[in-house]
């Protein structure tokens, strides 16, 4: 066994690890014989060296087999996934999952809370009175069969040496280190026991690879790595300039969710990056062997009900309520302060900070500024504008759902900052480049 020492020396000096050494350091990670302060010197040699792909792979494989893999034995269907790499108002992994489970797919989705300014799905559910996203295995296993779906946080169970690797990497300044969020984002995947996966690689303002280039290289990265380890992957990259959606907020993105499912309201970006993500997945996985196929019978699924029922009967399961479609007035709470910010002049929205954005839901109370924070699921923005509308002085650009007065005249200052109203009218594609 090569010391942590050892191995910490080689790729500080530019070296290619061996498997065997690679795999004997994340067990030490995993068994805690690795201390807090190698793994942060390990992350910092990689931050400044990097990794091959074969490293990568390597790396990846050994923290996945850190810890317990799920698997999936009697499926009559493809087990698919998708992860996405965060941004304001991306609810995509509501309304993709049940539309995948209609068509036939089983979507055994890990998902995770919200990270600085973006928002999480398990707080999302969490919104929902009485839903698990903690369910027992047995439980979850058991959704994921009988609805197609089930949705879940990590569990210290599933690649316990990211988890670790993770909490160090956060304090050590190399959370952008592109191998590293590779081995992070793939061990967790390949532990679902998946037939396919997709990567929703945002780009823009408000997402964690700010500019193109670098998106496209974490795209390239991450399926060749996957496809390395045996997981067939596609990766788009697509738009994060502005909130995906009309809401930003726990609650709020439910109820928006809701109504995408039951085809009342389908805000025309988040459909086309839902549709491209299902579609992808839907190749992957054998459920059609062309886009536009694949498109029609995605949105007939939303059309006829179909994904709505998948999801309504995976919240019944994981302990929510089983009317929650019919009924989401009655169990999602609503904020105490609920009025419109308005144009400060008529023109068109011409740029939008959407970090800013997603930071005022934030000090709204509706994401964490620490682990430790309590979310308060009510609040968060709705009704918001988009690059190139055309606005009159006056004319609402957002609904801020507030906890109190004070809070609400905070959230319209930090949208002072955030929106730009000008003679601009261009508008952003919601999707720029498969991979």
């Amino acid at each position: 066994m090569l010391l942590p020492q050892e191995l910490i020396r080689a790729k500080r000096n530019g070296q290619i690890l061996t498997a065997s050494a690679l795999q004997d350091f994340v067990n030490g990670v995993a068994s805690g014989q690795v201390s807090d302060a190698q793994v942060g010197a390990f992350a910092m040699a990689v931050h400044c060296q990097g990794m091959s792909m074969a490293e990568q792979s390597v790396f990846t494989l050994a923290m996945r087999d850190s810890g317990h893999c799920l698997s999936w034995p009697g499926l009559d269907g493809p087990v698919l996934d998708k992860h996405s790499t965060g941004g304001v108002g991306d609810l995509i992994s509501l309304v993709l999952a049940p539309m995948l489970a209609a068509c036939g797919a089983y979507i055994p989705m890990i998902s995770g809370r919200g990270l600085g300014h973006t928002g999480g799905t398990l707080d999302k559910l969490e919104s929902i009175p009485g839903f698990n996203v903690y369910p027992s295995p047995e439980l979850f296993s058991q959704t994921v069969r009988e609805t197609g779906l089930g949705m879940t946080g990590q569990g210290k169970d599933l690649a316990p040496a990211d988890g670790r690797i993770y909490a160090i990497r956060d304090v050590t300044a190399t959370v952008d280190s592109i191998p590293l969020i590779v081995a992070s984002i793939l061990s967790k995947k390949l532990a679902e026991g998946l037939d396919g996966l997709v990567l929703d690689i945002k780009t823009g303002n408000g997402a964690f690879m700010v500019e193109r280039n670098a998106a496209r290289d974490l795209a390239v990265n991450l399926v060749e790595v996957a496809e390395l380890a045996g997981l067939p992957c596609r990766a788009i990259i697509t738009d994060m300039n502005q909130p995906l959606a009309n809401s930003a907020g726990n609650a709020l993105e439910i109820f928006e969710a809701i109504g995408f499912l039951k085809a009342d309201y389908q805000h025309p970006r988040l459909h086309e990056v839902a549709l491209s993500l299902c579609a992808e997945l839907m190749l992957l996985g054998g459920l059609a062997d062309k886009p536009k196929p694949a498109r029609l019978q995605l949105q007939a699924v939303l059309d006829d009900g179909t994904a709505a029922e998948h999801f309504a009967r995976m919240v019944a399961l994981q302990g929510g309520p089983a009317d929650l479609l019919d009924r989401p007035d009655k169990y999602l709470d609503k904020a105490p302060v609920v009025r419109p910010y308005e144009s400060p002049a008529s023109g068109c929205i011409e740029y939008i900070d959407t970090r800013m954005v997603g930071l005022c839901v934030v000090q709204l109370g509706g994401g964490r500024h620490s682990v430790e924070d309590l979310i308060d699921h009510r609040v968060g923005l709705s009704g918001l504008c988009h690059v190139g509308d055309q606005v009159q002085q006056g004319m609402p650009l957002a609904i801020i759902h507030a906890a109190d007065e004070t809070a609400w005249q905070a959230a319209t200052k930090g949208l002072d900052a955030a929106i730009r109203v000008g003679r601009d009218t261009d508008t952003l594609p919601a999707v720029y480049e498969y991979y």
